[in-house]
């Protein structure tokens, strides 16, 4: 006999919705039976895509980096369809940036705030009333940069393995509560983010199919993963790696353009 939680829509809140991987999701999610809460920046481009779902979506506009901002949207979608099964961090940006030159302080900061913090800020609203019921998925997008640092991205690839250790944390936390953390780490997936850069990306995927890769991984429950599988490979390599064969390699490895993240 099923349960009630499996009679009605699945309820996901997704941060990063506007764009890229976040994007996906909501497209992927929304041939289903769901209730989506579809979180970013832009309010055209949001209800755009929300428009895609044939009245499955709410819209908040809302800056991750703001956590005010994204308690009123997890309340407003709470006192709306109810505690979400499944919250996905997805909000992320990424820019070139190189210690050297004081004005990249700023763009280092905003990657930090957006991709660090704005996971905290999305979380938060949510883990105590997901407790409570013992039950739903915290979902964190990381990033294969986050195994070592890439040379150029020092803010991205800090950011990542910030986010790593943050949802490792909170998993163990939550161990036994009856709420699951999930850790996905893309490669390189074809969005927005990735259009800019001038070298070579292996195993890139397109967004849909890496979206329907880490919907059945959060179906699956798992703890952590790497898609696609061939770059969890490449990042168990770069790991091992001992570091002065890392840095003659890296060093000359191609760079993304410097500037401030959109």
């Amino acid at each position: 006999m099923r349960r009630d939680a499996d009679r009605r829509p699945r309820r996901i809140f997704i941060t990063g919705a506007s764009s890229g991987i976040g994007a996906a999701l909501v497209r992927h999610y929304a041939q289903g039976d769901v209730l989506l809460g579809l979180v970013g920046r832009r309010r055209d481009t949001l209800e755009a895509l929300a428009a895609e779902c044939d009245g499955k979506a709410q819209v908040f506009v809302a800056d991750v980096a703001d956590a005010a901002a994204m308690q009123t949207a997890a309340a407003q979608f709470v006192a709306s369809v109810g505690v979400p099964d499944i919250v996905i961090a997805s909000a992320g940006v990424s820019v070139g940036t190189l210690t050297e030159y004081a004005e990249d302080a700023d763009a280092f900061a905003r990657v930090m705030q957006t991709n660090v913090l704005g996971m905290l800020h999305t979380f938060q609203p949510f883990v105590a009333p997901m407790r409570a019921s013992g039950a739903g998925t915290l979902v964190g997008i990381a990033s294969v940069a986050g195994v070592r640092g890439l040379p150029g991205a020092g803010a991205y690839s800090a950011s990542k393995a910030a986010v790593r250790r943050y949802l490792e944390s909170l998993r163990v936390e939550l161990h036994g509560s009856g709420v699951r953390v999930v850790t996905i780490s893309p490669g390189y997936i074809d969005t927005p983010m990735t259009a800019v850069n001038t070298y070579p990306m292996p195993f890139l995927l397109p967004a849909n199919v890496a979206a329907k890769r880490m919907a059945n991984a959060i179906d699956a429950g798992r703890r952590h993963v790497v898609i696609p599988w061939q770059m969890g490979l490449v990042a168990w390599v770069l790991g091992w790696l001992p570091d002065p064969v890392y840095d003659r390699i890296f060093a000359r490895a191609g760079r993304k353009p410097r500037g401030l993240p959109l």
